[in-house]
């Protein structure tokens, strides 16, 4: 299970936040594209491309090829579109409006057979990739710098945490390190919480990631919109009707999580059969931010093979993944892997292994101020009144009496416990003594 304590808030970085020294800002941002030999492809991928979308499409206007390709059509795509003209596989069927954009084009039976020997390559049919030098360019180009976050920063950014000052002192510098971070200790007390907020507010702003790049005329797909976060512009205008390459998205530094479903072959291109493309794995998804391996020791498979997965990436800023030829591909990794685990880390690996990992960070259990202080944090979100008396009744009855163990999250499951049966009894919610027994009963397990 996550650890996720109740004091957690998830405010958007903002502008008057304090940001880290070394924040790459516009430091690289994607060129214009005039002319088909820009983009890197040849004539006949990028046809091709054309053809399976016009394949599934039916009949379609200019623009809206463009606008699923990710290739402007002025200078790029009129260029295909003549191409497939003269080969006669599209027809023109009529205008929508002024210029070749808005023509409506129609693919020939000719162009669907072509299309059907595309598709028996790879059934890929969305925005045309990069090539792999310029992905790895331009990953370069937005890392060249490492980001620092100095002490009133880290501060500042962790103020809606309950978080001790010791605690950040050593957070802090295993940021700045860029490389890796092991946070152990009892569940329950926010160690994936920290990590998040490492990832959401100190990794930076922004990054430039392509839809998909292109190796040896395979596609690998590297957006995802369920793990990539768009900027709110995520798209450049360099000047009135001058847009930078539409191949690239704008979106907030990656911060990816796994949990226990984490396998060695997810680490590595995956190949989808039925498609005939290739997926990114989740590191080059993160490529630029954070990824967070939770629960570490419950994957099926073994803690120190997957440390042993990063140990040339994480010594050498380079990662290396296998295509389905075999043929093994180079790409830069600029990735803060962090480890989250409620186990012992004795139990998991051995302390050779341990030093591999640049920073160990104990995550340990909150104090009775702390305990207190997130309970009234609690209350006051929640719209509980706080009451010093009944929080005192709740450690003594049940927490000191009992030999039991102060947990983050303990605060904010207790409170929820207690509106749910408020909200039962059609009665306000109080803390009286009554119904802290009643919430604590319900939510905590007899384990004798």
């Amino acid at each position: 299970m996550s650890d996720r304590p109740i004091s957690r808030i998830q405010p958007k970085p903002s502008s008057n936040q304090p940001r880290p020294t070394g924040e790459l800002g516009a430091v690289w941002n994607p060129s214009p594209l005039t002319t088909l030999p820009d983009t890197g492809l040849n004539m006949l991928a990028v046809a091709d491309l054309v053809l399976k979308v016009l394949y599934f499409g039916g009949y379609m206007a200019g623009h809206a090829i463009s606008d699923i390709v990710k290739l402007p059509f002025t200078g790029v795509l009129d260029t295909v579109i003549d191409f497939l003209k003269r080969e006669k596989f599209v027809e023109v069927k009529g205008s929508g409006g002024l210029g070749e954009a808005s023509f409506q084009y129609l693919i020939s039976n000719l162009g669907a057979a072509k299309a059907r020997e595309a598709l028996e390559r790879s059934h890929y049919a969305g925005p045309a990739p990069v090539t792999l030098q310029q992905y790895i360019a331009a990953m370069k180009a937005q890392n060249k710098e490492r980001l620092i976050v100095h002490e009133e920063q880290m501060k500042t950014v962790m103020t809606h945490l309950v978080i001790s000052e010791e605690m950040l002192a050593r957070i802090g510098p295993a940021v700045n390190s860029g490389r890796s971070m092991f946070l152990y200790g009892p569940p329950g007390n926010g160690k994936t919480t920290v990590a998040e907020q490492v990832g959401r507010l100190v990794l930076g702003d922004f990054i430039w990631i392509p839809y998909a790049f292109d190796v040896d005329g395979q596609t690998v797909r590297v957006f995802d919109n369920v793990n990539h976060e768009l900027a709110e512009e995520s798209t450049l205008k360099l000047g009135t009707g001058v847009m930078a390459d539409p191949r690239w998205i704008r979106i907030r530094r990656p911060m990816i999580m796994v949990g226990g479903e984490l396998t060695l072959s997810g680490l590595d291109l995956v190949y989808d059969t039925i498609n005939k493309y290739y997926e990114a794995p989740f590191q080059v998804k993160a490529n630029g931010g954070m990824f967070l391996i939770d629960d570490f020791g419950r994957q099926q498979v073994r803690p120190r093979d997957l440390l042993n997965r990063w140990i040339v990436p994480l010594e050498k800023g380079v990662d290396f993944l296998t295509l389905a030829t075999g043929r093994k591909i180079e790409l830069p990794f600029f990735v803060l892997i962090v480890f989250s685990t409620n186990i012992d880390p004795r139990d998991l690996v051995d302390e050779a292994f341990l030093r591999r990992i640049r920073h160990k960070i104990e995550i340990t259990d909150p104090t009775y101020e702390q305990f207190r202080d997130i309970f009234k944090r609690v209350c006051s979100a929640k719209g509980v009144k706080y009451d010093e008396q009944a929080l005192a009744y709740l450690l003594k009855e049940w927490y000191i009496s009992k030999n039991r163990a102060l947990r983050s999250v303990h605060p904010r499951d207790l409170v929820n416990q207690l509106l749910d049966i408020s909200t039962y009894l059609n009665t306000p919610p109080v803390l009286t003594k009554e119904m802290i027994d009643r919430a604590a009963a319900s939510y905590f397990v007899n384990l004798d």
